[in-house]
């Protein structure tokens, strides 16, 4: 072998045990409806970084429970603004670290083509059995439907006809699997490629309360290098571009 080549795979070699040195583990509670874009920027982060993603997916009220018991999670990447606030409050989470990575949009939707029309109206004139949506005690998305329908006027009338999901991925599941005709989701769990497949309303922003979504470093994640990096990363324009594309808007 010539002495460049063996001096190349050399400083290969020196290079890749460097990057392993300084990977780390973060552990991160996403909410659910920002499951499919989070893989992608944990793949993303992963392969750029070296640090490794351990994600868990679930509600953001049940997320608030665990780590109040000592759930070993180091950053939070919520539904809404208020729970990583009031983390921060009750010192389980670092002041200063939390801000907004997206804007969440919600819809009506259901699999079926044709059912749900562009305004909603099909909430009024019925012809379905059940409707779906995510715990409004747990999921901000769940509270955003339950405040859109109030604000239709059509909230006491369909409250026989709701099928509450524990979190905004199992309501999905619901409307998917066709066990309920429709029900409500995040924008981001029914876009693929710019379309939507099925029928939806997208909930126009002023029948319900922004669906702010916080990130912020929990006391457990504090001073370790995988949490302070995913949190950066979050903030570049490549997790940007991600989030851009599954719907959300940025603050």
């Amino acid at each position: 072998m010539k002495p460049s080549r063996l001096m190349s795979l050399l400083l290969a070699g020196l290079v890749s045990v460097t990057f392993a040195a300084h990977a780390d583990e973060v552990s991160v509670a996403v909410a659910a409806n920002f499951t499919a874009p989070m893989k992608l920027i944990a793949a993303d982060f992963e392969k750029d970084t070296g640090h490794k993603v351990v994600a868990s997916y679930g509600a953001t009220g049940k997320f608030y429970a665990q780590i109040k018991n000592g759930a070993p999670f180091e950053l939070l990447l919520a539904a809404d603004d208020e729970t990583p606030t009031k983390l921060v409050k009750e010192n389980a989470a670092v002041a200063g670290s939390q801000f907004t990575y997206a804007i969440g949009k919600l819809v009506l939707w259901s699999a079926k083509s044709a059912l749900v029309d562009d305004k909603g109206e099909v909430l009024k004139k019925g012809g379905f059995d059940h409707i779906a949506l995510a715990d409004p005690k747990l999921a901000p998305y769940g509270a955003a439907a339950v405040e859109t329908m109030k604000a239709m006027g059509v909230y006491d009338g369909l409250q026989p006809k709701l099928v509450t999901a524990e979190n905004i991925g199992q309501a999905y599941q619901f409307i998917s699997s066709g066990n309920s005709l429709l029900g409500f989701v995040a924008l981001a769990q029914v876009l693929k490629d710019g379309k939507i497949e099925g029928s939806a309303w997208m909930v126009p922003a002023n029948l319900y309360t922004p669906i702010r979504q916080d990130a912020v470093v929990l006391d457990k994640g504090k001073g370790k290098p995988a949490a302070e990096a995913l949190m950066k990363y979050l903030k570049g324009d490549k997790a940007k571009a991600v989030i851009k594309a599954f719907g959300y808007e940025l603050s």
